[in-house]
């Protein structure tokens, strides 16, 4: 089971994608802001939802201190769009369809569930400073209390 390579005090690796109507989206475009990166798996499933909407429910506590959410799946921008348009989302999400930016944060490999073995994105969160350092590392995600 691949998590993630980085470690707390890291610098976060570099990352660009488009959000769910088609703006690029990057790490050097977040200067001056705190970060909470956060992958997820797919949109629309019981987890991903709670996770997303607990994220959304404290967002403008978030942004009152400073904190930018983006989340980022493998899942396309009509997918992130229509996630963010049921659940009333307050953030962007990037469309990493070619798993570009999961495999660079090692949050992409080998799952199992159920005894079955396959390839997916590892639920993880990554709070990363102005500076781009890496400050916490979330890799077991409670994704119904994930603000807290």
């Amino acid at each position: 089971m691949l998590m993630t390579h980085l470690k707390i005090g890291d610098k976060a690796p570099n990352f660009e994608g488009k959000n769910q109507i088609g703006n690029l989206i990057s790490l050097s475009g977040c200067v001056n802001n705190k970060l909470i990166l956060f992958f997820y798996p797919k949109d629309n499933t019981p987890g991903c939802t709670k996770q997303a909407c607990s994220l959304s429910e404290s967002y403008s506590e978030l942004t009152k201190n400073g904190f930018r959410v983006i989340g980022v799946s493998p899942d396309n921008e009509l997918s992130h769009m229509k996630f963010i348009k049921k659940n009333n989302l307050s953030f962007d999400l990037i469309a990493d369809v070619d798993k570009k930016i999961c495999k660079e944060y090692g949050v992409f490999g080998q799952k199992k569930f159920m005894g079955r073995e396959y390839e997916g994105v590892h639920r993880t969160t990554f709070v990363i400073d102005e500076n781009q350092i890496i400050e916490k590392i979330f890799k077991k995600v409670d994704t119904k209390n994930h603000t807290k």
